[in-house]
């Protein structure tokens, strides 16, 4: 190999999880080549196009307090702006935007080519190279080689992939882009289980052909805050998405045309997701139901095709015209992509480390779809989280996990790698069980000193998070003041409908009530002039959920004792007598890294945990 073709880290695929676990090598300083198989599909939206969502909003504020770009290319090419579940608590409030498709690709595709440390090439990786386990780099399938000292495989779902729409397979990748054909081969040969997954995307109609008056607008909201601490004023709102309904007609055409699906025929082998099926699953799964809701989502300023929400489908083109057809509003809708399902090689995620690295070659990590997830944000935490471990590695430093009361990154990562998935697994703010302490309002809180600690996050941004944390805890002296039972306050009470005080109250106490926040409060009594409208959201929550808080840290106080319990990863369980067959079995596969982790995997049960426990811990005394 000549000296050119030498990197630090090679990352393959240039999707969410490249672009984010490149930009992290190549910002730590080191040098990073990502490869891709198509200059055109980078930071490609080859399904809906939007960034966040429920959960997957409280990733992108973490890659982003991380010092990742997903967020900030997001801000950058935002088209409509929405912030879900406001009416329930601030753990589950999830900023949702839609992004110009177009634009985001190529502001992703420019941020990586004006990286330092950065080299992006066209080719498919045809092989990993190792020798006697010990990682060396990279083959092409036109015969180039590339060393490394790490290796991130992020390829998505170009694994082998083909689309499918009714008795029409293509062998591609999404939107008619190459797949790769070599690489599943060479992966299943270095020891790991390969498994095929399918998911899909609905058709894309002309917004010409569409009768906007019969559908429901939803309008975008202002006043809300950016993804990303890089973006110094709020994105604005640019178009409208809408709202629309199947009915009995729409659902009578698809049964009648199931007989054509791929999916029904059992031609499609891989497993879907289940919070995401198409509207064939939908109509079979919930006969019940007279309507299924779907929007409409423009997919950049610089075309007229609409992205069709909720009617994702593998029936033939005919079926797909018909009951869009029979839909309110898209009578004369012309479809300008036809809707497939499409199905793609990934590995068993129970094959890695929590830091993303495949337990059985140092130095080789994965990151995204290919570990068996669905969406870009899922795939994009992934992507920073091993891209920073590769550097760690190639550093010689010790590698971060993020643990479940950390992030929801770590919640997914856990999940992958403890667990593992039997279908494309999707994030969801009830699969973390600290989710009052994992809001997407505190993400750089908890976040941005892991990432100026690693070199990700700029100074200005890490001395401002340090400031919020100064400004935090003097508000929150303030609200443990006590206010007298004056008229001033008596009168305050009265007008939002509250009872009166006897005796002295906090400012804490009183913001508990439902009808007072800090801001009511505030533009009465002056408190908190000088705070940022940042904090002031901090210290309301503080006030209002405390109790709930408190049972959370508590909570995970008792969950750090067995977090802080290591296991070592020779330890021989067979050797362990009292633990089950199972528990053995289970135990060696997955080689948990913690007591904590030990018991979050299926079939090892508490009394093996506990014996488990005791042995570690009497090892530990002597």
């Amino acid at each position: 190999m000549n000296n050119e073709n030498n990197f630090d880290v090679i990352v393959v695929g240039a999707g969410h999880a490249g672009c984010e676990a490149a930009m992290a090598c190549a910002k730590m300083g080191l040098k990073t080549l990502i490869t891709t198989l198509n200059l055109d599909s980078i930071g490609f939206l080859p399904c809906n196009p939007s960034i966040g969502g429920t959960a997957k909003g409280h990733l992108v504020f973490e890659i982003d307090a991380l010092g990742g770009v997903m967020g900030e290319v997001a801000d950058k090419t935002t088209l409509h702006r929405h912030m879900l579940n406001e009416a329930k608590g601030p753990a589950v409030h999830s900023l949702r935007v839609q992004v110009d498709k177009v634009r985001y690709h190529e502001v992703m595709k420019s941020t990586l080519e004006n990286q330092e440390n950065l080299t992006i090439l066209q080719a498919e990786v045809a092989q990993i190279l190792t020798r006697k386990g010990k990682l060396l780099g990279i083959k092409t399938a036109m015969g180039e080689k590339f060393s490394a000292k790490a290796v991130v495989i992020c390829t998505g779902v170009y694994l082998n992939s083909r689309t499918l729409t009714g008795n029409y397979i293509r062998n591609s990748g999404p939107n008619g882009f190459t797949n790769a054909t070599k690489l599943t081969r060479s992966l299943a040969g270095l020891g790991l289980k390969i498994l095929r997954f399918k998911t899909g995307t609905p058709m894309r109609i002309d917004r010409r052909t569409v009768n906007f008056d019969a559908l429901e607008p939803q309008i975008g909201q202002e006043n809300l805050p950016p993804f990303s601490k890089n973006t110094r004023s709020a994105p604005q709102n640019k178009v409208n998405c809408y709202i629309g309904y199947t009915n009995e007609r729409t659902h009578q055409i698809i049964r009648d045309n199931l007989k054509f699906s791929p999916l029904y025929q059992g031609v499609i082998k891989g497993i879907g997701p289940r919070y995401c099926p198409s509207i064939e699953d939908k109509i079979v799964r919930f006969a019940d139901k007279s309507r299924h809701q779907f929007f409409l989502e423009p997919e950049a300023l610089s075309t007229n095709e609409i992205y069709v929400q909720g009617l994702s489908s593998s029936l033939p083109y005919h079926a797909q015209i018909d009951f869009i057809h029979s839909i309110v509003g898209l009578e004369q809708a012309h479809l300008m992509r036809y809707a497939y399902a499409i199905e793609y090689d990934c590995i068993d995620s129970r094959d890695l480390l929590p830091t993303l690295e495949y337990k059985k070659i140092k130095g080789l990590f994965f990151a995204g779809q290919v570990n068996g997830t669905s969406g870009y944000e899922e795939a994009a935490g992934q992507g920073i989280l091993a891209g920073i471990n590769a550097g760690l590695f190639v550093q010689n430093k010790e590698q971060i996990v993020l643990k479940r009361n950390e992030a929801y990154i770590g919640v997914l990562v856990d999940d992958l790698v403890t667990k593992g998935t039997n279908e494309p697994y999707r994030m969801m703010t009830s699969r973390a069980e600290y989710r009052l302490l994992l809001r997407q309002d505190n993400a750089d809180l908890r976040l941005t000193k892991i990432g100026y600690k690693v070199g990700l996050v700029s100074k200005s941004n890490y001395l401002k998070v340090l400031k919020k944390e100064k400004e935090i805890a003097r508000g929150n002296e303030i609200l443990n003041k006590f206010l007298s039972p004056n008229n001033k306050l008596q009168e305050f009470l009265k007008e939002n409908n509250e009872n009166e005080v006897k005796s002295g109250i906090s400012i804490k106490s009183l913001l508990k009530r439902n009808n007072i926040d800090i801001y009511k409060f505030n533009k009465e009594f002056h408190h908190f002039d000088d705070f940022s409208t940042e904090v002031l959201e901090q210290l309301n929550i503080i006030a209002k959920y405390e109790g709930y808080i408190n049972i959370q840290k508590e909570q995970i106080a008792e969950f750090q004792k067995n977090e802080n319990l290591t296991i070592p990863q020779d330890f021989d369980y067979s050797a362990l007598k009292g633990l089950r067959i199972e528990a053995r079995q289970k135990l060696s596969s997955t080689k948990p890294l913690t007591i904590a982790q030990a018991s979050r995997i299926s079939g090892v049960s508490p009394a093996d945990i506990n014996i488990l426990t005791i042995y570690l811990k009497k090892n530990k005394e002597q």
